[in-house]
């Protein structure tokens, strides 16, 4: 009787013919086998067309100075929705859902702008209070000497409770905004309660109509530092609810963009940390890594894929001629793994000389609005865990989530010493 054979993926990656891979695949993230196909490219074919991927024809920028090209390029590779947007899976027009991060200028700075003051100094400062209260109630009610899944009670948890404070969304109904927020990232073909582009509509729809009534709400009464508020005082935004796509464009950009990606981070992070116990020990012995521990953190879990952009004219980039029409996906897990760019790019280390020089935020006129308020959290959920000398194991693989946007953990059982 013949012994199994097991699947390598490395071995794949190199063996395949060029023309054969294709990284939109979001099998490669659920399986956490993706890093082999971007080493290939990086070193074959840095700029990488797919003909007839899964999500259609396409090129793949995997090199950190091309990725930067193209994201600060935004005359030259548009963002608009209508134009195909921000993600690799193309939307009919019926479904379509502009929000500031899917459009260009003028337009993209004048909405960016109305929300921009939440993440201000100031309210940054307002909200560390809040977000060390928090932080240090959760860990208390944490199980002791009991297995437990800390993305649903701690990443989850602490994120949607933030996100609940920014939109000044009733507290005790926060998981609604969980809830929206997997409907609107979920992949329709990982099966689910979301397994088809109408579905989620439906479900997005109720959530558009829960915010229609805050809104009307906040726009009698006088401007509050909260997201809906702003938006319904902001002069480029207070007839949003009269555009209803992109009403709900908007929110969804701000809720998954609020929740999703700091959530996975959190999660990312001790998993991180639990594969590499010298630097956890290292982060126990000097707690003073944390501002660097951080960023280090967002690098290397890279919670966000890929970003798509729209070439608007024929372009070259890196010895290949782009042309108008193409689409363009700037895959940041890859540009984060670029050894010309970041030293030793595949080890996880929390004392790193430059800790920042990674893409997980973008850059240009896109780059993350929320990027300070995730590492704030992050921080003073780290420094909340050490002041408490939590012994925190985990216990197995983390469950992964069917994307080829997010980097996405469901699931990752834990568990701590008493």
């Amino acid at each position: 009787m013949n012994a199994p054979v097991s699947y390598d993926p490395a071995s794949e990656a190199w063996s395949l013919p060029l023309d054969k891979i294709d990284v939109s695949d979001p099998q490669l993230y659920q399986d956490d086998t993706w890093y082999p196909y971007f080493e290939r490219l990086r070193r074959d074919d840095p700029v990488h067309w797919t003909e007839g991927g899964i999500y259609g024809s396409f090129w793949s920028v995997t090199k950190y100075k091309h990725i930067m090209q193209v994201d600060t390029g935004h005359k030259s590779f548009s963002s608009d929705a209508m134009l195909g947007g921000i993600v690799l899976a193309d939307t009919p027009m019926d479904f379509r859902r502009p929000s500031f991060i899917a459009m260009d200028p003028p337009k993209h700075d004048e909405q960016r702008k109305v929300v921009s003051p939440i993440v201000a100094p100031m309210n940054l400062a307002r909200l560390s209070g809040t977000i060390r209260e928090r932080a240090g109630r959760i860990l208390d009610s944490l199980p002791r000497n009991e297995e437990f899944n800390w993305v649903e009670l701690v990443s989850v948890e602490l994120t949607t409770q933030m996100l609940a404070t920014l939109f000044d969304f009733p507290f005790e109904e926060r998981r609604k905004l969980t809830y929206w927020s997997n409907a609107a990232t979920a992949n329709t073909r990982a099966g689910g309660e979301i397994n088809s582009r109408e579905k989620r509509d439906e479900v997005l729809q109720g959530a558009l109509a829960y915010f229609t009534e805050l809104w009307k709400e906040r726009a009698k009464q006088p401007p509050r530092p909260d997201l809906i508020s702003m938006l319904a005082h902001g002069e480029a935004t207070r007839d949003l609810p009269s555009r209803p796509h992109e009403f709900m464009g908007n929110l969804m950009l701000l809720i998954v963009g609020g929740n999703d990606t700091t959530r996975n981070s959190i999660s990312g992070g001790l998993w991180a940390l639990s594969k590499h116990p010298e630097q956890f020990r290292k982060l126990r012995e000097n707690p003073n890594l944390i501002p660097s521990l951080v960023p280090e953190i967002i690098r290397y879990q890279t919670p966000v894929l890929h970003m798509r952009r729209t070439a608007v004219e024929d372009t070259e980039l890196g010895g290949k001629t782009i042309r108008k029409g193409d689409k363009v996906a700037m895959w940041y897990i890859s540009g984060n793994r670029d050894e010309e760019a970041i030293e030793n790019p595949n080890e996880f280390i929390i004392d790193r000389a430059r800790p920042r020089q990674h893409l997980s935020f973008g850059f240009g006129i896109h780059r993350c609005v929320g990027n300070r308020l995730a590492e704030m959290q992050l921080a003073i959920l780290w420094e909340e865990i050490l002041k408490r000398d939590l012994r925190i194991e985990v216990m197995g693989e983390p469950t992964r989530v069917y994307s080829s946007l997010l980097r996405a953990i469901s699931a990752l059982p834990v568990r701590i010493a008493a």
